[in-house]
């Protein structure tokens, strides 16, 4: 017998600038998904360009969110602007950040085999 478990992701892919109005409109989007145990959650900045102190909140709500059920959240394709606000203010050492959406997933079989072997 063979048995299989699949990772469930849930990914957000925010657009444009995070400022006050779209960080509302996210974290809201981010409260109406409940988590579950053993979820990925990613957060897709490919698309965002700029983002302002008050961008930062939905990302540290749904972190705390994540952490609590025991969920694994990662962010990825950061533009530098992003970086910048997220290395200022010393939230690069405590998000998970990766370069692209597919390197999520290899480092996540590096650190199966580590675990393994």
């Amino acid at each position: 017998m063979t048995l299989t478990q699949e990772r469930q992701v849930i990914l957000f892919k925010p657009q444009a600038s995070i400022d006050l109005e779209v960080g509302t409109a996210l974290s809201k989007e981010m409260a109406g998904v409940t988590p579950l145990p053993n979820q990925l959650w990613v957060i897709d900045l490919a698309e965002v360009d700029f983002m302002d102190s008050s961008g930062l909140v939905p990302l540290v709500q749904a972190l705390k969110t994540v952490r609590q059920i025991g969920c694994r959240l990662v962010l990825c394709n950061v533009h530098a602007p992003v970086r910048l606000i997220l290395e200022l203010t010393h939230l690069d050492s405590v998000f998970e950040i990766v370069n692209n959406y597919e390197d999520i997933f290899s480092s996540f079989n590096e650190q199966s085999l580590v675990k393994a072997g």
